[in-house]
């Protein structure tokens, strides 16, 4: 089994670094399997595409836009995950549609995707997270380690000395 934990967003754009933060957490917290991937793929879109070949479950972390209060963690799975219709939650949707699309295309689309997300506050120029993102990060890397558990992974992580 392989899995890839795939942060998304722009470190540049304030909570839109939001993904790269949370994995940036969690590879300096545990030392994960080999079957675990954990990788900050920024905003590099369609380019990803080589990354998710042999990819059997796949976790995006990204800043979500529901509407909802900012810092409020967005957790969505399969039909879920309106990557594919009209409504637009992630500021990379575009980029991740095709990239699913495509990878669905090809045959190497994870049979398994779930979006682990958080509602930014501000998406604009700035290299900090916003106050109410800032104070989430931790819940929100809690998360991908209860889905990964989920998946049979929670065993083998082992806590970074």
């Amino acid at each position: 089994m392989s899995i890839l934990v795939l942060g998304i967003g722009n470190p540049i754009m304030s909570d839109d670094g939001v993904g790269a933060k949370v994995i940036q957490l969690l590879q300096s917290l545990y030392i994960f399997p080999s079957e675990v991937i954990l990788l900050d793929g920024g905003t590099m879109g369609i380019d990803l595409l080589p990354k998710l070949e042999g990819v059997e479950r796949l976790i995006l972390v990204d800043a979500v836009d529901t509407g909802k209060t900012p810092g409020t963690l967005v957790l969505l799975s399969g039909n879920e995950i309106p990557l594919a219709n009209g409504t637009k939650v992630s500021p990379h949707q575009i980029e991740l549609k095709d990239l699913l699309t495509v990878a669905e295309l090809l045959g190497s689309l994870p049979a398994e995707i779930v979006l682990c997300g958080i509602q930014p506050a501000f998406t604009g120029l700035g290299t900090e997270l916003s106050p109410a993102v800032s104070a989430q990060i931790g819940h929100l890397a809690n998360e991908v380690l209860l889905q990964l558990s989920r998946w049979g992974i929670r065993q083998e992580m082992t806590p970074k000395k």
